[in-house]
């Protein structure tokens, strides 16, 4: 219970000094998740009391809604070319700065919001740390319907030791995400996470990978909240 209670405030600082870093007139990307979710909270409180400025792009329909409801203004990612800053949470950070990221079936858009951004922060706690990708995360792969047991077949050519269709929490059958397909959870070996990644968005029907080898934070843009404070996290 201590080490939970220890987690979510690790995820509040982390978030709270990445909402810091936004500056007025700025273009901010929202990621999905809880400690995402920290950050646009804080955003919502600065332009309430503070005068903040901005205007943000969503990852997913959960942070829209989140943003809206703390006064954010949110504007359709189809009519936005590139932002300042993006901010979002990861499920699994190596020493590099590599990620994982789609515990929410959310990283398709993800994956290109961050990429629109000038500077993208992660921000996490310290049960998000490992020193080797893919030794507690699954890879999750987003997949068109009709193409999974290709990609499933596929993913098991790269060396997929287990690969399991994502399934719903609260309904029945598997989990659809915002773009209106299914996510399958492969697990990996990871010896050199860009090239995996390029590996699975090489086959067709894959609409994206959760490995975030290609668009990375720099050194000091991955924030992990600790007791403590916030220690900007550097690459190896």
């Amino acid at each position: 219970m201590k080490d939970a209670s220890a987690n979510a405030e690790g995820k509040r600082a982390a978030g709270l000094a990445a909402a810091a870093l936004v500056e007025n007139g700025q273009w901010v990307g929202l990621g999905t998740g809880s400690t995402a979710a920290f950050a646009i909270s804080e955003l919502g409180r600065r332009v309430q009391e503070e005068g903040l400025q901005i205007q943000c792009v969503a990852t997913s329909l959960q942070s829209r809604n989140l943003a809206l409801e703390s006064g954010l203004r949110v504007m359709p990612l189809d009519r936005v070319a590139r932002i300042d800053l993006s901010i979002d949470g990861a499920d699994e950070i190596d020493p590099q700065l590599n990620l994982i990221k789609g515990g929410g079936a959310a990283h398709t858009i993800e994956k290109l919001v961050h990429s629109m951004a000038d500077r993208f922060i992660v921000v996490a706690d310290p049960s998000k740390l490992s020193p080797r990708l893919g030794d507690r995360f699954a890879v999750p792969v987003e997949a068109l319907p009709s193409a999974c047991a290709f990609v499933i077949r596929r993913l098991e050519q790269l060396g997929a030791a287990e690969i399991k269709l994502r399934h719903g929490s609260g309904k029945d059958g598997p989990v659809i995400t915002d773009n209106g397909n299914l996510v399958l959870d492969a697990r990996f070996q990871i010896e050199d996470p860009l090239q995996l990644e390029r590996s699975i968005k090489s086959i067709p029907g894959v609409v994206e990978s959760g490995i975030f080898a290609a668009r990375k934070p720099r050194s000091g843009d991955c924030l992990i909240g600790e007791e403590g404070g916030v220690r900007q996290l550097q690459s190896v």
